[in-house]
């Protein structure tokens, strides 16, 4: 039976991931930091919890031997640009050191045990952030533009020198991806929570940054399942994950008011400085072409019904 070990897991990626693994009949484990809160989901799974500080190296290669993992999905981190830039540091130890310290363990454990372990890192289309090519693919020069970026970057970096050692290890490069799950602090989940509450009469206005920035996005629940395939390939690589598509941000915003049934929806919104990033991203859309191919894997779910599906949900909670 197979083993998998999640980092990040009380994350919206994670749940979603340990809920694809434990479909398939895979024993599933996950870290936890100290002190940190389970979310409701995720304590409902039959999943072994391990608490660890990702600081201690004995902790985190007890807890990797403990699991008896095959496979290693590493999808802790800081994930918000807007604060990577308050912590520049804290994200460098976070989404960079702790990488190298990771694929470390992971290679001696392989060494220790002389059976193949897999490791899959979760990149982030943020290393592409100042290119000037678009769609952006696997072979794109990376050009990150924030402290966030910069350390994925070099955690991607990490991981193709940890393959060429002889490591199954491949790069997510994940482009950005919804849900409901998602956290308030992300603009996505700002949008629909407060259409929601706008449509039933809770709240009266929306404030957002720059309403031209362009993303890229896709569903949450089928972008683990592109890890899941990476981790089960037969070789090793480098792989976009995202859906070709871009739209701006005002978009999201016009799609979200149109799943409530409002059209009018600019006299309920407006900008405000203090939320456009110090350096934005040019135009992030991926080119998925080689999960196609290697992978077998596609995005299903439109960019409407990921915004509409956040929505009523929002509408669903109160």
């Amino acid at each position: 039976m197979t083993s998998a070990l999640i980092t990040g897991i009380t994350g919206q990626d994670g749940g979603y991931l340990a809920e694809h693994l434990l479909a398939d009949g895979t024993t599933v484990h996950g870290l936890v930091r100290p002190g940190e809160q389970v979310p409701e989901p995720l304590a409902a799974l039959d999943v072994a919890l391990h608490v660890v500080d990702l600081a201690d190296d004995d902790a985190l290669r007890g807890a990797l031997r403990d699991s008896g993992a095959h496979e290693v999905y590493n999808l802790a981190g800081i994930s918000s640009v807007a604060l990577s830039w308050q912590e520049p540091a804290l994200t460098a130890e976070v989404n960079g050191t702790l990488v190298a310290r990771l694929l470390q363990l992971v290679w001696e454990e392989q060494e220790r045990t002389g059976s193949a372990l897999r490791f899959v890192q979760a990149s982030s289309a943020e290393i592409f952030a100042g290119t000037t090519t678009s769609p952006q693919d696997e072979s794109t020069p990376l050009s990150p533009r924030s402290p966030y970026g910069a350390s994925k970057a070099f955690a991607h970096h990490l991981v193709q020198v940890f393959r060429e050692r002889g490591l199954h290890a491949s790069n997510a490069i994940l482009y950005n991806h919804e849900s409901p799950r998602r956290p308030t602090a992300f603009v996505t989940r700002k949008i629909t929570s407060t259409v929601a509450a706008i449509s039933e009469g809770r709240a009266d206005a929306l404030v957002l940054g720059n309403l031209d920035a362009r993303r890229d996005w896709g569903w949450a629940p089928e972008y683990v399942d592109a890890l899941v395939r990476m981790a089960r390939a037969a070789a090793p690589d480098d792989f976009v994950v995202a859906t070709g598509q871009s739209h701006t941000v005002e978009d999201f915003v016009a799609a979200a008011f149109a799943r409530v049934g409002i059209e009018d929806w600019q006299r309920y919104v407006s900008t405000d400085p203090a939320f456009v990033r110090p350096v934005d991203a040019v135009e992030l859309v991926g080119d998925a072409t080689r999960a196609r191919q290697v992978l077998g894997w596609a995005p299903q779910v439109q960019f409407t019904e990921v915004v509409g599906r956040m929505v009523d949900a929002d509408l669903a909670a109160g």
